[in-house]
């Protein structure tokens, strides 16, 4: 397993990371993680790791997009020193194209994005060990929908700075397109990004999974 013993790691992302987590650090216990991927990654950590402490530190913070992470990320990434970072962000880099759209000034486009995204990868990848990066998805199996077509292009954005800078890239839409194949979307998701717990639960075995976590 790649995390090192007495290590921290930081998980930052928009509304799919924060899940109710504790302001303004979420941490555990009691709680503090929220409910969803960051808390089952900590709680599995804990039970396959037991001798292995791991702090887990959630900064996920609902409506964000990758500009929204730019301007809290010296506060929220580098200020926590980290060890390790994780990122899942760009479904409402996306969205806000779609559910208000002619409010210009809250969209973010997929050269921003791109940009924003390798700047922060940039800065932080030489103070840690290792940064992942959780692709957007949607909860969509028809990939000529307009937004599940455009969720794809900013998922291959991120691959590209991954593969340019040298961070971990997670496929997190193909995890659910597996699953898609035999369970419907309303299955996932009511709204086809937010997932129920066994979307999170799909996120975290990813994460766990290529972290080389025994789940």
């Amino acid at each position: 397993m790649r995390l090192e013993a007495n290590s921290k790691l930081v998980m930052i992302g928009d509304s799919i990371t924060d899940c109710g987590r504790q302001q303004p650090i979420g941490e555990a216990p009691r709680g503090g993680l929220g409910f969803g991927y960051v808390a089952f990654v900590d709680g599995m950590l804990q039970a396959l790791y037991p001798d292995r402490p791991i702090r887990v530190v959630n900064v996920g913070t609902s409506g964000n997009t990758v500009v929204d992470l730019q301007e809290r990320w010296q506060r929220d990434v580098i200020d926590q020193r980290p060890d390790y970072v994780s990122v899942m962000i760009g479904v409402n880099d996306v969205w806000r194209q779609f559910d208000a759209r002619l409010l210009y000034e809250n969209h973010v486009s997929l050269e921003r994005y791109r940009e924003t995204l390798r700047s922060l990868v940039a800065k932080t990848l030489p103070r840690v060990k290792e940064m992942f990066l959780l692709s957007p998805f949607f909860l969509e199996p028809n990939r000529s929908d307009p937004m599940r077509a455009m969720v794809d292009a900013y998922a291959d954005a991120m691959k590209t700075v991954a593969d340019e800078t040298g961070a971990t890239f997670i496929d997190v839409q193909a995890e659910f397109d597996e699953r898609l194949q035999h369970l419907n979307t309303w299955s996932w998701s009511g709204d086809r990004v937010h997932p129920y717990i066994n979307g999170h639960m799909v996120i975290a075995r990813a994460f766990l999974r290529e972290i080389g976590a025994q789940c």
